[in-house]
């Protein structure tokens, strides 16, 4: 085959023919290849230390970028490819949320944001002009500092699973504000240099895009997204469906960034339109794979930025440049969700996790720089600090659960902690034999529900002020408060409940809650809720008496639906449903190896469980039960009857069942559940 270019054509260059022509047809392969090369190795390595993937991006970005061996100089593509990165990443955070979701925590992104974003900006403007600053400066400097980083914060809580619990939706809540703030930021900065920019008509302008741009995902969610996308299902085609989720994300994207706004919340947008469909699942699991590459070379080009040379220089001065932003960002974002009324600890952990100074930070200072509101210096410190507090932000959130704990510990000693509960002791002062449900979301409302219909006193503890104060109003008896204080089990009567379920979505919280239950009590009957399979053994070792995870119960709603489609007898499909509940959950329950109090007298195989007798009775009404003989045709005993409003506990041979008597039996689950049937 002849070459196009016969000047190369010799004998001491043609080995390296194909090295010279790739990089005119693919400029940034070489740089891609190093990029993961470098990439692959680094997060191998700190894998086997087990520390999160996050850190060796970025120290990957130091390594190969311009100011370390300079193996990457093509930093500007590296950051294209980034952006997109941050594109999936909100996209794919918007499909796990909803539009009710947000919603709910609008209060959060206004309040919160406003507050932590206001007094960052004023704190580091004040301290800025005392150093001999103008006022334009200084408030510049405060939008640079008070604004957090919504990849890296977001991607860690989602790793650690933590994006259900409270701190996190706080969190989420305020990176929304910020996103949402930087645009009047960035149009404020040219008139605080000087500019002579119509203020006036940008700002009335961006106003009429946003409300354009709120519409038209409002109305995408609600009408015209759903039908797309069932009408693309329908051909069973994966590549169109694949190609109709990038179209979504990257049109919204688009539209508002022609707003004025970030790339980064249009993504957010277009994955809150497609969370309004049953289709969202499946969206997300197909664009996973291309958020985690593109987060990466995010991560990379992040740690590209940093200068070695400055940073060795004056590391001193940056080390104490980011223990002084750590300390101030951490309070005033935990001042931010107090002024929210959560307890201590949401307020905490959501305070350890805004610290760093975030990814659009850079792109404002590019803003400044241009109109000389930040020297080249001022920017190489800020750069410094920003990726050193990239670089903790990891290592900060999988310590802040321990970080809380001690902090917990010495407000308690000092008697400072959960004040907020006190006067609330009258709603609880009654109660014994009763039921205690920690969380009030889907599963402790439906939960509290059912109990209400079937006469059982419960008890609610809730951590999120609004839902409390709403359910307050309707006669709920619930309180604020954190589950993991004992004054706040007190307060529930715990020693004197029968039953107490833990129904909430934050893992390592409920671990803790489990702890401290089992403290007060090791015979209360604790039921409790996770989300995944893998979670069971470990919250029975901590002192679970059952554990329901969430995946195993979708699964058998999943089949219990095959079932149905196949006209399989509801009979049938329901007696499929109860043998494969009771063989999973005995094998779970197995497992379990979790040490009771020398005291407790436990009987083996042996349950308390209430049968109801149907009208029809199944040949036991109207016979006394020295007839039934029921120890001897099924090994139970009757221990009470409930008749009506009557708890008849002395129960003797002479007792004669009559229609809907309840009775509690002791004996094995095999006999139990045969006399049950037999009832029928």
């Amino acid at each position: 085959m002849a070459l196009r270019n016969p000047g190369l054509a010799n004998r001491k260059f043609a080995p390296l023919l194909p090295f010279l022509i790739l990089p005119m047809h693919l400029p940034l392969l070489p740089e891609i290849l190093v990029l993961l090369g470098f990439s692959v190795v680094i997060v191998f390595m700190l894998q086997r230390l087990r520390l999160p993937s996050i850190i060796g991006l970025l120290i990957t970005g130091v390594i190969i970028g311009p100011y370390g061996f300079g193996l990457v100089n093509a930093v500007e593509e590296v950051e294209v490819l980034s952006e997109i990165g941050v594109i999936f990443l909100l996209f794919v955070i918007g499909m796990e949320l909803s539009i009710k979701q947000l919603a709910s925590i609008k209060r959060t992104v206004m309040v919160g944001g406003m507050v932590q974003v206001g007094l960052t900006v004023g704190v580091a403007a004040v301290v800025y002009v005392a150093l001999g600053h103008s006022w334009a400066e200084a408030v510049f400097i405060g939008f640079l500092f008070s604004l957090s980083s919504t990849a890296i914060v977001l991607k860690t809580l989602q790793d650690r699973r933590e994006m259900a619990a409270p701190h996190a939706k706080n969190a989420l809540a305020i990176l929304i504000f910020q996103d949402i703030i930087v645009v009047p930021m960035m149009l404020l900065t040219p008139i605080m240099a000087g500019g002579q920019a119509d203020v006036s008509m940008e700002v009335f302008s961006l106003l009429v895009k946003s409300a354009v741009v709120i519409a038209v995902t409002v109305v995408s969610a609600r009408y015209l997204v759903p039908r797309l996308l069932h009408a693309i299902a329908k051909t069973n085609n994966k590549e169109l469906f694949l190609l109709l989720t990038f179209t979504l994300c990257f049109a919204v994207a688009f539209l508002t960034s022609q707003a004025g706004l970030s790339l980064a919340l249009g993504a957010f947008l277009a994955g809150l339109i497609i969370s309004e469909s049953e289709y969202s699942h499946h969206a997300t699991s197909i664009i996973l794979p291309f958020r985690e590459l593109f987060t990466s070379f995010f991560f990379v080009s992040v740690g590209m930025l940093l200068d070695l040379g400055f940073f060795v220089q004056h590391i001193l001065v940056i080390t104490a440049l980011v223990l002084a932003v750590f300390v101030v960002k951490s309070l005033i974002a935990s001042a931010a969700v107090v002024v929210l009324r959560y307890p201590t600890r949401t307020v905490l952990l959501t305070g350890l996790s805004l610290f760093q100074i975030g990814e659009f930070a850079f792109i404002l200072s590019k803003v400044g720089i241009s109109h000389g509101l930040i020297s080249a210096e001022t920017n190489q410190y800020f750069l410094s600090v920003s990726i050193v507090s990239m670089l903790l932000t990891p290592f900060v959130i999988i310590a802040s659960h321990h970080i809380t704990d001690r902090v917990e510990g010495v407000t308690r000693k000092l008697g400072l902690a959960n004040r907020q509960a006190k006067g609330t002791k009258e709603e609880a002062q009654s109660l014994s034999n009763h039921l205690v449900i920690v969380g009030y979301g889907v599963n402790g409302s439906n939960l509290a529900k059912a109990a209400a219909a079937s006469g059982i006193p419960f008890f609610i503890i809730e951590m999120n002020p609004e839902t409390v104060q709403r359910e307050k109003k309707k006669g709920l008896p619930i309180v604020f408060g954190d589950a993991r204080h004992d004054h706040i089990l007190d307060l529930a009567h715990l020693v004197q409940a029968r039953a107490a379920v833990i129904a909430i979505s934050d893992g390592l919280a409920t671990k803790a809650i489990i702890k401290s239950i089992r403290s007060h009590s090791e015979s209360l009957y604790l039921i409790v809720r996770t989300r995944y399979v893998a979670e069971t053994s470990e919250l029975l070792a901590l002192g679970a008496d059952e554990v329901i995870p969430e995946e195993f119960e979708t699964s058998v709603q999943i089949f219990y639906r095959v079932l149905q489609n196949f006209l399989v007898p509801q009979d049938d499909i329901d007696a499929i449903v109860d043998t494969v509940r009771a063989d999973n959950y005995q094998l779970l329950k197995e497992e379990r190896a979790r040490p009771r109090a020398a005291g407790m007298k436990a009987i083996p195989d042996f349950d308390i469980s209430c049968v109801r007798i149907r009208t029809d009775g199944g040949g036991f009404i109207g016979k006394s039960l020295e007839e039934l003989d029921l120890r001897k045709r099924y090994g139970i005993n009757i221990i009470g009857i409930r008749r009506g409003e009557v708890l008849l506990e002395s129960v003797g041979p002479d007792v004669v069942l009559k229609p809907l008597d309840h009775l509690y039996i002791l004996g094995n689950a095999g006999d139990i559940e045969r006399f049950s049937k037999a009832t029928k």
